[in-house]
């Protein structure tokens, strides 16, 4: 990544983010109008253009900010310290208002009210693990590409998604932003508000999971040093 100013990064956080959000709604809206009461093509059309705008979006502003767009993704970062405390927060500070912002547009652009509270209600155990499993993924998705081939983020990340909206009992939120600004729309991707906090703690550990798990998958052993006592042949 370039070296960016911080107002050039939030600037890239914030547009990347409030377009995710845009998508996520708007084609959950037009999923849903077209789909003719089957949930199963609305939720079809909602995931390949969040898949499809995911990979776009990283590939603009990857360059830029890391196009994290997640506050866990952010805080992952901050954990490793690939990222300081203050644009950290910083960073989150900017993708959550967006996020908000990007529900609305989407509401905007399909005469909706421009916010509304959701009744779809996420509110069994099993919508928690499948985020915490979905964040675990993302976040283990992201670090392991940028280990091994940081070109693939962008697709790795889409395809991890795309998958996640299927294989998990929740959709595959796997973002605190995208739950927090998703309770603000009573559509197809909606949360009613009384999901949204165990949403996001099963996001965040499962953002903690996988940064740990990976830590310790990736540390090394060091070699034993050549003629040290423990490499030197057993005396006869």
């Amino acid at each position: 990544m370039q070296n960016f100013d911080l107002a050039r990064r939030l600037a890239a956080e914030a547009i990347g983010t409030a377009m995710l959000l845009a998508t996520v709604v708007g084609s959950g809206i037009m999923g849903e109008r077209l789909a003719g009461g089957n949930d199963a093509i609305a939720l079809l059309g909602n995931t390949a253009a969040t898949g499809a705008i995911l990979m776009v979006l990283i590939l603009i502003f990857g360059p830029v900010s890391g196009a994290h767009f997640n506050p866990a993704v952010t805080l992952s970062f901050a954990f490793r310290r690939d990222i300081g405390p203050r644009d950290a927060t910083l960073y989150v500070a900017v993708q959550i208002p967006a996020a908000i912002a990007g529900v609305i547009v989407a509401h905007l652009m399909f005469a909706e009210q421009a916010v509304m509270v959701s009744t779809n209600p996420r509110t069994l155990p099993g919508h928690w693990l499948g985020e915490c499993i979905a964040t675990f993924g993302l976040v283990a998705t992201i670090f392991g590409c940028l280990r091994a081939r940081p070109a693939a983020v962008p697709y790795a990340v889409g395809l991890f998604i795309t998958a996640g909206y299927w294989f998990t009992s929740s959709t595959s939120f796997a973002n605190p932003a995208v739950t927090i600004a998703r309770a603000l729309t009573d559509t197809f991707s909606g949360i009613a508000p009384g999901g949204v906090p165990a949403f996001v703690l099963a996001q965040i550990a499962g953002a903690c999971l996988a940064t740990a798990f990976l830590s310790w998958l990736w540390r090394t052993v060091p070699e034993p040093v050549s003629g040290s006592r423990e490499s030197a042949p057993p005396a006869s």
